[in-house]
């Protein structure tokens, strides 16, 4: 078997294991946050759990740059700065932003956020910087990375602001939730989740690979259940909660 076809089956599986983590997850909540339970073992101070859990993608997709043997084009830099920006906010710049005094996270969650985050960055790395055909510079120009491209910066600003009017829910010292205004949260209730699934579309379009396409699905399988189980929180804890608000597609869902 060939480099190129035992990396195409470990990608397939890749899917396959998503899948099941979907129906997985409309199921049960993963429990950190507002859905943190006992019964899953020792813990770790939020904000801790967050940085272990994404840094290694920065760290391993920089690597798999690095070493990758493919020519190092301006379209590489490009995927490579795309990423970058997305994940050193994510591991060193949002967890720090957090209100979430006395919040904690069982260390078995981190560690499986830690170990899919290592995988995955370094599914999609390698294959972006050492087995695909070389990404030439031409692809700036292409059409598939032009649109993914707008949609990766939609949906990262979309997140980003989402996130920023959540982190301003609370003052210094508070714990509690409340209902979020401002921004999309004026159409559904998880605008930050809609954020990243755009812009990982984004990526998969850009990129047009399998590996990140897979982890557009992978993003879809993990936001969606969870953006259902915030909804009918919120609905459930705040009576007043307002109606018009969808799950997470405006006027749809």
């Amino acid at each position: 078997m060939n480099q190129h076809l035992l990396f195409n089956f470990l990608i397939i599986g890749w899917l396959g294991l998503s899948v099941i983590s979907f129906f997985i997850l409309l199921v049960i909540p993963v429990p950190y946050g507002r859905y943190m339970r006992h019964g899953w073992g020792m813990t770790i101070r939020n904000k801790i759990g967050w940085l272990i859990m994404e840094v290694p993608s920065p760290i391993v997709f920089c690597v798999c740059f690095v070493v990758g043997q493919n020519s190092k084009t301006f379209t590489e830099v490009a995927f490579l700065v795309m990423w970058e920006v997305h994940y050193i906010h994510r591991a060193f710049i949002y967890p720090f932003r957090l209100r979430s005094k006395g919040k904690r996270m069982p260390i078995i969650i981190m560690l499986l956020g830690f170990l899919f985050n290592m995988i995955n960055s370094f599914f999609i790395g390698y294959h972006l910087f050492s087995i695909s055909d070389s990404y030439l510079n031409r692809w700036l120009m292409d059409s598939r990375f032009i649109f993914g491209l707008g949609f990766f910066l939609v949906g990262f600003v979309i997140n980003f602001q989402s996130d920023y009017i959540l982190l301003n829910l609370r003052r210094s010292g508070d714990s509690d939730y409340h209902v979020p205004f401002g921004g999309l949260f004026r159409w559904v209730s998880c605008p930050n989740y809609l954020g990243e699934i755009i812009e990982w579309i984004g990526w998969g379009t850009a990129t047009w690979s399998l590996p990140s396409l897979v982890f557009a699905v992978w993003t879809v399988a993990n936001l969606v259940p969870r953006s259902r189980f915030h909804h009918l929180w919120y609905q459930q804890r705040f009576s007043a909660y307002p109606f018009e608000r969808k799950v997470l597609i405006p006027g749809l869902w």
